[in-house]
């Protein structure tokens, strides 16, 4: 039995958002997609959006990053 909730623990986890190297947040399964959880200032002007897929929350960070809205270097 505990085993099992182990590995739906695992299959729960979070994936990293980085961009240049630096972790901006992390996405978490939901619903019918991934929501993304932002862990550095401006990514909080995207905290809490869904996406389909990891890669679309990558590249809405990405656009962010490339907006000038967040530095990666800061």
């Amino acid at each position: 039995m505990q085993e099992r909730s182990l590995d739906r623990a695992k299959a729960h986890k979070p994936i990293v958002i980085e961009v240049a190297g630096e972790p901006l947040g992390v996405v978490v399964p939901h619903a019918d997609g991934y929501r993304f959880l932002a862990v550095k200032l401006p990514a909080f002007a995207i905290d809490g959006q869904h996406f389909e897929t990891v890669e679309k929350a990558h590249f809405a960070v990405s656009q962010a990053v490339r907006n000038g809205t967040l530095d990666p270097a800061a």
